[in-house]
C-alpha cells in the first residue's frame, strides 16, 4: 500500500511539474521578446495575387494557414518591404502573416479601367476588408503606419467585429477633414510640404517624374536616425512604378486637405468617418521618438478616441518607418495582441 501511495505521489508531482513547465513555456512564448534581426538577403517572394473588391491585390503570405491572422499595412512613400524583418518574426511565432501592396503600389491593380483611382481613407479601409473577405479571414490583427495605420484604424472603427487587435503608429489616424483648414505648427507644416505640392499640377508632374527622389527626401526627414542605403530605397521604389501610383497619391492628399471631392461609392463611409468614431478593440499605439514628421507624444491627446484596452509606447531613436527601423518593437506589439486570441 505504502509503495503504491509513494508511486502515485511521484506520478502526481511529475504531472504537476510537467503542467507548470508547459504553462511557463507558453507564457514565455507569449511574452518573450524577439531577437534582434540580422540584415539578410530575404525578399518577399513569391507575391500572390487575389481579386478583392475593385482590386487584384498583390500580397506576400507567410506562416501556417491556421495561424492567428495578421495584416501588415504599409505607408507612403514606402512598400511592403517595411515589414521585411517583421513578417518572418511573426510567422516564426505561428502567425498567418499577410502583407499586401496598397492600391497604387506594387503589383496591386484595379480590375476596371473606369474605377476611380481614389486615395481617400474610406477606400483604403474598404480594400483591407475586401482582402480579408477574399482570403476568408473573419478576423485579424491589423497593424500599420502612415496610410497603412489609417486603413487599420478605419477597419477597427467601422468593423470592430473583424479586428482582433490594432497596432497603429502615431495613434488615431482617421482624418478629420472638416478641420483640414486649421494650421499646424510651422515645424510640422514644413515637414508635410509635399502635401501642398501635390495640390498643384506642378506637384503631379513632379511626382510622376521623380517618384524615387521624392521618397528619398521624405525618408531622410521622416527618419533622421535611420541609415538606409540605396539598395533598400530601390527595393521600395520599385513599388512606385505602379500605373496608378500618381493618381492614387494625388487624390489622397487633395482629399485629405478638403480640396478634392470623395467618390460617391465611399460617401456613406466617409460620413461615418467624419464623426471621428472611437476605437474599441484592444490597441497598442507606437510613436518613434525621432519621427521627423509626426512628433512623439505621451498618447494622452488621443486617449478619448480609444474606448477599449489601449497601451501607448514611445520607441527610442526611431522615426516614421517604425516597422523597418525597429522591427523587434513592432513585432512584439503585434504578437502581444495576436497571442491573446489563442
Amino acid at each position: 500500500m505504502l509503495k503504491a501511495i509513494k508511486h502515485n505521489r511521484r506520478r502526481f508531482l511529475l504531472t504537476a511539474a510537467t503542467s507548470i513547465f508547459t504553462e511557463m513555456a507558453l507564457m514565455g512564448t507569449a511574452h518573450a521578446s524577439f531577437d534582434k534581426p540580422k540584415r539578410s538577403e530575404f525578399r518577399f517572394t513569391p507575391i500572390k495575387q487575389i481579386k478583392a473588391g475593385v482590386l487584384d491585390i498583390g500580397y506576400y503570405e507567410a506562416g501556417p494557414s491556421d495561424g492567428s491572422p495578421v495584416l501588415l499595412l504599409h505607408g507612403f512613400p514606402y512598400s511592403i518591404d517595411s515589414y521585411i524583418d517583421v513578417a518572418p518574426m511573426l510567422a516564426a511565432r505561428g502567425c498567418r502573416v499577410i502583407v499586401p501592396y496598397l492600391r497604387g503600389h506594387g503589383s496591386t491593380r484595379f480590375l476596371d479601367s473606369t474605377t476611380p483611382r481614389s486615395g481617400q481613407q474610406a477606400a483604403i479601409g474598404v480594400d483591407a476588408i475586401a482582402l480579408m473577405d477574399a482570403l476568408q479571414l473573419n478576423r485579424a490583427v491589423l497593424a500599420g503606419y502612415d496610410w497603412g495605420g489609417r486603413a487599420a484604424c478605419v477597419v477597427a472603427a467601422l468593423w470592430p467585429e473583424r479586428c482582433t487587435g490594432l497596432v497603429s503608429v502615431n495613434s488615431y489616424l482617421i482624418q478629420d477633414i472638416a478641420k483640414a483648414g486649421l494650421p499646424l505648427s510651422p515645424a510640422i507644416e514644413s515637414g508635410i510640404w509635399y502635401q501642398y505640392y501635390f495640390q498643384t499640377e506642378r506637384g503631379r508632374a513632379g511626382l510622376t517624374a521623380n517618384r524615387r527622389e521624392i521618397a528619398k527626401i521624405l525618408w531622410t526627414r521622416n527618419s533622421p536616425n535611420w541609415h538606409f542605403d540605396e539598395a533598400m530605397l530601390d527595393q521600395h521604389a520599385s513599388a512606385f512604378d505602379n500605373p496608378d501610383y500618381v493618381e492614387v497619391v494625388i487624390h489622397s492628399y487633395r482629399h485629405r486637405l478638403g480640396l478634392a471631392a470623395g467618390y460617391p461609392m465611399y460617401e456613406e463611409l466617409e460620413q461615418r468617418l467624419a464623426a471621428q468614431p472611437t476605437i474599441t478593440v484592444p490597441t497598442i499605439t507606437l510613436d518613434g521618438d525621432a519621427d521627423g514628421v509626426v512628433p512623439a507624444t505621451d498618447g494622452k491627446s488621443t486617449a478619448a478616441k480609444f474606448n477599449g484596452e489601449r497601451q501607448h509606447r514611445v520607441i527610442p531613436n526611431v522615426g516614421h518607418n517604425l516597422p523597418q527601423e525597429d522591427p523587434k518593437a513592432f513585432a512584439t506589439a503585434v504578437w502581444e495582441l495576436a497571442s491573446k486570441k489563442r
